[in-house]
């Protein structure tokens, strides 16, 4: 088992830093690193299942190589190659580890995709991603086989649940040795959709060393990473960056042990009793549902001993952090980064102090600093661009079939992340607002321009926006403006059936929790709406500065 990246002796997060060097192989591929060199070790144990019934399975890290060698083999015989899409379309479950390793393993591109997504989500992901094998659960199973004309490049649909002539029945025919394709670190492994924040959402293209990119962050954020005893879990969805290369991936990589739950939305009290009876000992759990739980109150009465936690999505914020630590008895390490850029900037409390609110400083290994539109490093207080430095092994290697939507995010040696922030004199990071108009929402970061382009399908909208509107609970909420069509009128039953609309076709966390009907919308003289109004009008009628 490899021991941590960052020097575990560190006295200061300043010691880490200049103690730490990057080493990234000329080969390198995920499944070798994060399953098969673990395999040795028979009975270590590698996931835990439970799912909504109660019941538990559990797959030690030999068991994962020989079911992915088996999957690996069958995916080739169905005609998946190198290179090709594999859509997996599922929750916290083992098929959906599974379908990674084996993606891999063969050189194809594993595109996590959430079962949250609607019809129009999951064809608009589909289509540009041109994915060749999409393995889904019943629910998304269904979905897609009734896009099946819209989508040409799509040969084969397998249905995890069909005990007949699906996920496993499949796997069963493949043998269970394989050799594994010859990567290199550069090449392809992941594409994860990005929110669209500036039109359309785009795939976001990480090699297999992002990987490596994202472990001093994930060990300090999870206070040195592993240590005797430390087992993981998220409740957020493995067809994220925060599920599955936040906790899954990197958790599997020190040959840890993983908790998976497939129980639908996030459940408090589920939560609690899952760490309880699991003995969690490290998680990411994000604002939103720590939120949740603090309703729950004191969570080490209710058997909750965590060692580590990392939150990030949304700004955590100094209330919740300090009710962290009176109720978990941790001090929980807030972190920021982006899909294209994970894991970059973030706390690990066991050797620095925690600024609540404030974003952290640069794990060991990246550098981020707030420029100025020059690509200049502004000194210490001024806002400025968050920008990310792209000599980075974290870096994506560009969105899909997008070059030149890449190139237009750089500034000279700096990618450009749309955030705005500071430095403090302390060198603490604190994030100030966004150039662009995504909102986050739970720890989702949304883009208006698709939950646009869904309302505008109503034939009772003839225009649309979408903003963030401030919520307690989730930092933001969806809160679409609109221009009805003539011959409709405001009511409460039409507000109903635009919000069911957005709901079923995109995803439940992107659909206006709040619609305001209005005569018109704030407008630039191009033509372009100024969400910046509309942002600002709500921030004020909700006494946010």
């Amino acid at each position: 088992m490899l021991t941590s990246l960052v020097d575990p002796k560190a006295k200061s997060f300043e010691e880490a830093r200049r103690s730490f060097g990057w080493q990234v192989p000329g080969d390198f591929n995920m499944a070798r690193a994060v399953c098969d060199r673990h395999a040795g070790r028979s009975s270590a144990t590698a996931l835990l299942c439970e799912t909504s019934a109660g019941q538990t399975t559990r797959y030690t890290f030999s068991d994962l190589r020989s079911l992915s060698n088996r999957l690996a083999n069958a995916f080739q015989s169905v005609g998946v190659q190198p290179g090709d899409r594999v859509a997996i379309i599922l929750p916290q479950r083992v098929e959906t580890g599974l379908c990674h390793l084996a993606a891999w393993k063969i050189g194809a591109v594993s595109l996590p995709l959430s079962v949250l997504f609607g019809t129009d989500a999951l064809q608009y992901r589909l289509q540009d991603s041109g994915a060749r094998i999409a393995i889904c659960s019943k629910e998304g199973f269904d979905r897609v086989q009734s896009l099946r004309t819209e989508l040409p490049d799509l040969d084969t649909v397998i249905n995890c649940d069909d005990p007949k002539a699906g996920f496993w029945p499949l796997l069963k025919r493949g043998t269970a040795t394989f050799e594994m394709i010859k990567s290199g670190a550069d090449d392809p492994a992941l594409i994860i959709y990005t929110s669209g924040t500036t039109g359309p959402p785009k795939g976001a293209v990480i090699a297999h060393r992002c990987l490596l990119g994202n472990l001093p962050g994930f060990e300090m954020s999870q206070n040195f990473f592993p240590q005797t005893d430390d087992l993981m879990w998220t409740p957020a969805d493995w067809a994220w960056t925060g599920g599955l290369l936040d906790a899954l991936i990197p958790a599997w990589f020190y040959g840890q042990p993983v908790l998976g739950y497939d129980g639908g939305r996030f459940d408090a009290e589920k939560a609690c009793d899952l760490m309880d009876r699991y003995r969690v000992r490290n998680a990411f759990i994000p604002p939103t549902a720590l939120k949740m739980l603090r309703q729950i109150g004191d969570l080490t009465a209710r058997g909750v001993h965590l060692r580590s936690v990392m939150s990030a999505g949304e700004s955590l914020g100094a209330q919740l952090y300090e009710w962290a630590a009176q109720a978990l008895g941790v001090q929980v390490n807030e972190m920021w980064g982006q899909t294209e850029f994970n894991y970059i900037v973030g706390n690990c409390s066991a050797i620095m102090s925690v600024k609540p609110g404030s974003m952290g400083k640069a794990y060991p290994g990246h550098r981020v600093e707030p420029v100025d539109e020059g690509g200049n490093v502004l000194g210490d207080g001024k806002v400025g661009e968050l920008c990310a430095h792209r000599d980075d092994p974290v870096m994506f290697l560009g969105y899909w079939q997008r070059e030149q939507a890449t190139q237009d995010k750089y500034l000279g040696p700096w990618w450009s992340t749309g955030d705005l922030g500071y430095r403090d004199a302390d060198g603490y990071l604190w994030f100030v607002g966004r150039k662009d108009d995504v909102i986050s929402s739970a720890g989702h970061r949304i883009g208006p321009g698709e939950i646009e382009d869904c309302m505008l399908k109503h034939p009772a909208v003839a225009q649309a926006a979408a903003v963030g509107s401030p919520d307690e609970l989730r930092g933001e909420i969806v809160k679409a403006f609109i221009v009805l069509a003539q011959d409709h009128a405001p009511s409460d039953a039409l507000r109903q059936d635009i919000q069911d609309a957005v709901r079923h076709n995109l995803a439940a966390y992107e659909y206006p929790r709040e619609i305001e009907f209005v005569s018109e919308l704030p407008m630039t003289t191009t033509g372009k709406v100024r969400r910046i109004e509309l942002r600002q009008l709500e921030r004020d009628k909700k006494g946010r500065s």
